[in-house]
């Protein structure tokens, strides 16, 4: 009397196979590994790739998320609890019995996860392997001496100091940003075009960095700003402090732009901001850029970092030991720790050996640019 019941059941078990959108899934994923093989192997054809097709792709998702008001991606995050219990309830429910059917599922979900890869190699990874900033930018890019050093703090500090008469100050000592983030949004996109003016490398579009909803939890992974490649947003943790963000904005742009390398993100970053007339974004891009370049002078010579340090006004001194005391409440935990060896494995899989280290790299870029001008 049984038996027809478990003949049904294993001739329907038998019917399922991959779907075809799988397979075509499965076969962009080979393509996808060869385009990535070739970008390790020819600087050229990962800038023509990264300039006439990638920046394509980021532009269409980029213009596909950018009318929602929240992060594509943070809600992506958050469902993922969701997502899962889904998954397992549809495999136990329609695809465990049989081994074959449980092949399949796995094959369903392998086909999901390599959508992700497709992304990040069609429309991100040719930025890891093009041609070196400095390159572009004409920049003679060297190990810099404690001197060299001395002398682009010192410039740095001359241009802080300046735009400080123009930048409000609260009693806790930090600086206030004196506009809405939709108003700095659009002020670093007007920068952005003219920046793309000078450097056809650089592709101009309107689009906005977004913030994330849970910055402050965000914060213990001290991530100031993430762009997220499989949905085209640049997400920017807005519980840091003001001076922090129109440069982290900034940063998380030029990403969108296919500037992949953390350090020339910083760099381009840099740039952008100048290239605004607004004091407050300018005083943001100096003043970040100034803290690489101080970081790196310290450890080469604390006394020539102390003489430049001294030159700065009251109120500058003020906004890092508020930014200190703000930190401190992130600075040691597990999360940061994790963080921290997840994209230090991730930076140096894309061929950054300094892994996280690279951000700060961005100092020889600024000693590059700065180079010129050395009295």
């Amino acid at each position: 009397m049984n038996e027809a019941p478990n003949m049904h059941a294993v001739e329907k078990s038998e019917r399922k196979r991959l779907p075809l959108a799988c397979k075509i899934i499965y076969l962009l994923t080979a393509v996808s590994a060869v385009l990535y093989a070739v970008f390790m192997n020819s600087t050229s054809f990962a800038d023509w790739f990264n300039r006439y097709v990638s920046a394509w792709g980021r532009f269409a998702l980029a213009k596909l998320t950018d009318f929602l008001p929240f992060s594509v991606a943070e809600l992506l995050i958050l469902l993922i609890p969701f997502f899962l219990g889904l998954l397992i309830t549809i495999g136990i429910k329609h695809f465990c019995d049989s081994n074959r059917s449980m092949l399949v599922y796995i094959g369903i979900l392998l086909s999901g996860v390599c959508v992700i890869g497709i992304l990040f190699v069609w429309n991100f990874a040719a930025g890891y392997y093009g041609t070196p900033l400095e390159q572009k930018l004409q920049l003679e890019r060297k190990k810099s001496t404690a001197e060299e050093l001395a002398q682009t703090a010192s410039m740095l500090a001359s241009e802080i100091s300046e735009l400080s008469e123009e930048i409000v100050f609260l009693e806790n000592g930090r600086s206030i940003m004196p506009y809405s983030y939709d108003t700095m949004n659009e002020k670093l996109i007007e920068s952005y075009d003219i920046l793309c003016q000078k450097y056809d490398f650089l592709h101009t579009f309107k689009s906005r960095t977004k913030p994330v909803m849970l910055s402050e939890p965000m914060s213990y992974t001290h991530i100031t700003g993430v762009y997220s490649f499989f949905t085209g947003e640049a997400n920017i943790n807005v519980n840091f402090p003001d001076y922090t963000i129109p440069y982290t904005a900034a940063h998380e742009l030029a990403h969108q732009r296919g500037i992949a390398r953390e350090d020339e993100a910083n760099f381009i970053a840099f740039l952008v901001c100048m290239e605004s007339n607004d004091p407050y974004i300018r005083y943001s891009g100096y003043l970040n850029l100034y803290e690489y370049v101080a970081s790196a002078l310290y450890s080469a010579s604390p006394q020539k970092y102390w003489e430049v340090h001294k030159t700065l006004p009251s109120e500058i001194h003020a906004e890092q030991q508020a930014y200190s005391l703000f930190f401190d409440k992130y600075r040691d935990n597990v999360a940061a720790d994790i963080s921290e060896a997840t994209n230090n494995a991730y930076l140096q899989s894309q061929g950054a050996s300094a892994g996280t280290r690279s951000y700060g790299l961005v100092v020889d870029l600024a000693v590059a640019y700065y180079r010129p001008f050395f009295g």
